[in-house]
């Protein structure tokens, strides 16, 4: 199931959008996710997502070809199922928001596939794919949003002394980012000094990976030990409930 993980990050599709899609909430979205095949899936939404990316099994995902056209095609077919899903469940799209967050959500909307729809080229694809990482990261770095300040100063939307979040913090950040798109733009760096800090970098991460992957990988076991326990060969709707209070209670046993 990683590579349809995979295939639906690179199409930039949200949990939430594909959950409405299917018609399931976005925590059995997840169990649907962590189960090793399609097969696992209930027949109905698996076949719904099948025809939303265009395969036939799960197996045409390794001849998968991801371009401009087909990240436009699958995103008409999604935001044409979520329109179906939210009118038989008699919710409005945008139902709870105020109007300048309409505004806000249809300008971001409308700009983004403007892009896409104006530039096919593997870069704009690629910078929208980042984009959409920054945006699931924002909620647990804070930093986030002071960059996304600083860029908004710097390109002259923002006024240079408007603080909307941490004053102290901001200002901070924003100086050491001063520092560095200065000392990047006039190149005051030996070549061998700057890759031993790319090096550090690089290694860091990787460290964070590998650390992120034994974290899933001793949760997929607890799962597995859970089902089995249980009698259960997958989560499913009814189960769900049991299944996750037996792995709360095996994950205790270790404490």
């Amino acid at each position: 199931m990683s590579k349809i993980s995979d295939v639906l990050s690179e199409l930039g599709v949200s949990k939430v959008r594909l959950s409405k899609y299917l018609g399931v909430s976005r925590q059995m979205l997840y169990n649907y996710l962590a189960c090793p095949s399609l097969d696992d899936w209930p027949s109905e939404k698996a076949t719904r997502l099948m025809q939303l990316l265009e395969i036939k099994s799960e197996n045409d995902l390794d001849n998968m070809v991801i371009d401009g056209d087909y990240i436009i095609k699958v995103d008409t077919k999604l935001n044409e199922g979520v329109k179906i899903s939210l009118s038989n469940n008699n919710i409005g799209d945008l139902k709870g928001f105020n109007r300048k967050e309409v505004e806000v959500l249809t300008d971001i909307t409308t700009l983004l596939k403007d892009r896409l729809k104006d530039d096919k080229t593997k870069d704009t694809y690629n910078t929208f794919v980042y984009l959409y990482h920054f945006l699931q990261s924002m909620e647990n770095n804070k930093e986030l949003k002071y960059l996304l300040a600083f860029v908004s100063k710097l390109t002259g939307f923002t006024k240079p002394r408007e603080f909307l979040y941490n004053q102290d913090q901001q200002i901070l950040f924003e100086s050491i980012m001063y520092s560095g798109f200065t000392f990047y733009n006039n190149g005051g760096a030996s070549t061998r000094k700057i890759q031993d800090q790319h090096d550090k970098f690089v290694k860091e991460i990787e460290q964070k990976h590998e650390e992120k992957l034994s974290r899933t990988q001793e949760l997929n076991s607890v799962k597995l030990q859970a089902l089995k326990e249980l009698g259960y060969t997958a989560i499913t709707e009814s189960n769900a409930k049991e299944v996750f209070e037996k792995i709360a209670e095996i994950q205790s046993r270790k404490v």
